[in-house]
């Protein structure tokens, strides 16, 4: 019982520690947005990508598989095009997103 809590109380260590990493790459990312060099641009994609997977592995240490995450999003993405979407009616992004997460190779 004693390594069962030990467990859980690690992963609330890590969950919260994840939650503020998130905050901290969330903060950058919009400092950056107020930059325009090309530093600042590679420094985005950085922060997007960051956010990704602190996003995907919260999830997974919250319950969720991956395969769960990205079946949602794939049902968001179709409930945005249905819907038209403002996203979707201004250049198809939804549409080029789902298309993506469903033809990429794993």
């Amino acid at each position: 019982m004693n390594n069962k809590r030990v467990n859980v109380m690690a992963n609330i260590k890590i969950i919260e520690g994840l939650k503020a990493q998130l905050l901290c790459i969330i903060g950058e990312f919009f400092k950056l947005l107020t930059k325009g060099s090309n530093i600042a641009q590679n420094s985005i994609l950085e922060s997007l990508s960051s956010a990704i997977i602190v996003l995907y592995v919260l999830a997974e240490r919250l319950g969720y598989s991956f395969k769960e995450v990205d079946d949602t999003i794939r049902e968001k993405l179709i409930m945005g095009i249905k819907a038209e979407d403002e996203i979707e009616k201004e250049g198809k992004s939804l549409s080029q997103l789902n298309d993506y997460i469903t033809n990429r190779i794993d």
